[in-house]
Order: C-alpha cells, then sequence, then structure tokens
C-alpha cells in the first residue's frame, strides 16, 4: 500500500510538544510546591512526604498496565492486520501526546489519525473508528457507575451514601449509554450540496463520522473480541487502581467502591483546556472524592501523587514509540503500518 506524504499538524510537532511537555512539569513543579510549601496544609505535606515508596511503585506498574492495555485494544480496533509493534507505536505515541496536550483523548486520537492516514487508511475509517474506539474506552466507565452505583444504592455493598451520590450517577450513567446506543438510528444525513460551505461540509462529515462510529463501536462489542474487551476493561481497572494505590502510599485506607465512583466525575474535570489537564483532573477528582467523605488531606496528596505518575509513565514509554514511529516513517521502512483489506 502507498503510504500518503502528509506532514504532521504543527499543533504535534515535536518542538511544540517539546514546550507543552516543559509547562506540564512546570505546573507539576508549582502544584507540589504549593502542597509543600503554603501555611494551612500540613496534613497534605505530612502525607507526601511520609508516602510509601513501595506503594507509589506500585502504582507506576499500574499505570504501565494501563498503557498495555489501550495498545491491546488499539490493534483489533483500528487494524486487526497491524503489527504489535506498530499497535505499540501509534497507540503509545497517543498516550505520550495525551499526557501533555489539552483535551487530551482527542488530541492522542488525532496523532494517531495522522499517523494511519500517513499508511494510506481512508480518512472515513480513520474518523468511524476514532470515535468507535473513544466511545468504547469511556462506556467501561459509565457502565461500572451504573452497576457500582446501583449495588451502593440498594444496600449490597458500602459504605452507605445517599442517594444523591449513588442511584443519581448510576441512572445518568444508564441514560448516557442508552442515548449511545440509540445514536445510530438518527442516521448519517443528507449529503451537503456541491456548492454548499466548508462549515456546512465539516458539520456534515463530523455527524457522519459520529453516528457511523457509534454504530461501528456497537458492531465492535457485540462481537466480543478478547482484545478488545481486555484492552478496555484494564485501561479502565489500572488506572483506577493507580489512585487506589496512591491512597494507599499516603496511608490512607479509602474504600476501593469510593475511588471507583469518584473517578468518572472527577476525570470530567480534564475536559478543560490547560495543558495535560493538570488543575483540571486533579480538582475534579480532589473534590469530588472529598464529597464522597475521603480524607481532604490525604485525598490531596493521593491525587498529586495520581497526577505524576499518570503524567511521566505514559509520557516516557510513549516518547519511546513516537521516536521509533518517526523513524519508521521517516526512512519508509514499514510503509504499509495497516492493510485494512482482508488476507486472501
Amino acid at each position: 500500500m502507498a503510504t500518503t506524504r502528509e506532514a504532521l499538524p504543527d499543533d504535534l510537532a515535536p518542538s511544540r510538544l517539546g514546550r507543552r511537555a516543559l509547562q506540564v512539569v512546570v505546573l507539576l513543579v508549582a502544584l507540589l510546591l504549593i502542597a509543600l510549601l503554603t501555611p494551612g496544609l500540613g496534613d497534605v505535606r505530612r502525607h507526601l512526604t511520609d508516602a510509601a515508596p513501595g506503594w507509589v511503585a506500585i502504582a507506576a506498574v499500574f499505570e504501565a498496565l494501563s498503557f498495555a492495555s489501550y495498545v491491546v485494544m488499539f490493534k483489533p480496533i483500528f487494524c486487526p492486520r497491524m503489527s504489535w509493534r506498530t499497535s505499540w507505536e501509534i497507540g503509545g505515541s497517543e498516550l505520550a501526546v495525551g499526557s501533555i496536550v489539552p483535551a487530551s483523548g482527542a488530541a492522542g486520537v488525532a496523532f494517531g489519525a495522522w499517523a494511519l492516514r500517513r499508511a494510506g487508511m481512508p480518512v472515513e475509517r480513520i474518523a468511524r473508528r476514532s470515535v468507535a474506539f473513544l466511545l468504547i474506552k469511556s462506556s467501561v466507565n459509565f457502565v461500572a457507575v451504573a452497576v457500582l452505583g446501583t449495588v451502593m444504592a440498594i444496600g449490597l455493598i458500602g459504605p452507605h451514601r445517599s442517594l444523591l451520590l449513588t442511584a443519581l450517577p448510576a441512572a445518568l450513567s444508564v441514560l448516557a449509554i442508552a442515548l449511545v446506543a440509540l445514536a445510530p438510528r438518527l442516521g448519517p444525513g443528507e449529503p451537503p450540496p456541491d456548492d454548499a460551505s466548508k462549515a456546512r461540509r465539516a458539520l456534515s462529515a463530523t455527524r457522519r463520522a459520529l453516528i457511523d462510529g457509534t454504530a461501528e463501536a456497537i458492531e465492535i462489542v457485540r462481537a466480543r473480541d478478547p482484545l478488545v474487551l481486555i484492552g478496555a476493561i484494564g485501561y479502565w481497572a489500572w488506572d483506577n487502581a493507580v489512585l487506589w494505590a496512591t491512597f494507599q502510599a499516603v496511608g490512607a485506607d479509602v474504600p476501593l467502591s469510593i475511588v471507583l465512583m469518584g473517578y468518572l466525575i472527577g476525570q470530567l474535570g480534564g475536559l478543560l483546556p490547560i495543558p495535560g489537564g493538570i488543575g483540571g483532573i486533579d480538582g475534579g477528582l480532589i473534590g469530588t472524592l472529598v464529597v464522597y467523605g475521603a480524607s481532604a488531606g490525604a485525598t490531596a496528596a493521593a491525587v498529586l501523587l495520581y497526577r505524576v505518575i499518570l503524567f511521566w509513565i505514559p509520557l516516557l514509554f510513549g516518547a519511546v514509540a513516537f521516536v521509533s514511529l518517526r523513524r519508521a516513517l521517516a526512512q519508509d521502512e514499514r510503509g504499509d503500518l495497516c492493510d485494512p483489506m482482508p488476507a486472501h
């Protein structure tokens, strides 16, 4: 398959990504200095300085397993015939980009779309599969909240929390899942006329990608490919395990059910346009977990450790994948990164 010679988008150029990485490092250092030096945060400082190195190391291993799960899920969704090396290069690069660019999930997928287009995959297929990938990756969290919120609301597991913090998130998650499942019924809409404006064409293409991608996500899930299921569940579960382990590191025994319930709502802060989501995810997680009953000082310390691990592990592993992919594409070592046609 012939490759498509498309330049890397300016926002994803190595020099710009390097500057963004530096910005995130500065923000992380600033957050740590605030926690260590600001009067009145003695409880946070105590938890950070007394953090158990063994648990921090375990949390880092959990994040590496989450990274690996993302790579496992990437291959069967985008191109089953792709080599595992290529899946690691593109998927790992996506996670590295996502750790330093605002709206990280979309930015990482944008890099993956460029790499797949560079390999010759049709734009329409990339758009559909990107939507499917994001939906499958996110759906595990919503299903987990729906199940966990329900069993907590009816008292099967503890600790006891009000229906506002259990049944309501469960109901909203079920509603979100139902809306996604019904989305394909809207149809892709009529194609724009030949004289349509660029904005209208872009809107029409976006609608088609969302509708068709949602339909493909449902088909992929129904196919029950074990790699997709293992990857999607593993990516979510290991990332939750990182947060749980950082709580153990700072000496706070927060129930796993509270960690899981706080994870979804807290992660919404990552949608804010802040480099690497620094401050957005952290504030969302801290606020949500405290509302669910976790100690404020221990939660702030645990989330700071979680944020540091969430930044460095994907960035370090993904940077190696990024360099490997760039070298291969520049030297035409593997122009056929993915042949979407089945073998005969």
